[in-house]
């Protein structure tokens, strides 16, 4: 099965490790990164979607992170 993730932290060195994390457990990149304002919170927020071949069936109940 394909599995998707969608990534997002405020735009610091802790984005970058969520996404390098994922790189070294075998997800790829999706399509391009995103950022955008949080007026609420005041800072800058990225974004970045990934996927992976996952063994098994999907189901809603899976953990993704954990794939």
């Amino acid at each position: 099965m394909k599995v998707y993730r969608f990534l997002s932290e405020e735009d610091t060195s802790a984005f970058c490790h969520k996404v390098t994390e994922a790189l070294n457990k075998g997800w790829e990149l999706y399509g391009t990164p995103t950022q955008t304002w949080d007026h609420k919170a005041g800072v800058m927020r990225c974004g970045q979607a990934v996927v992976k071949d996952a063994p098994g069936t999907y189901s809603p109940d899976i953990k993704l992170g954990a794939q």
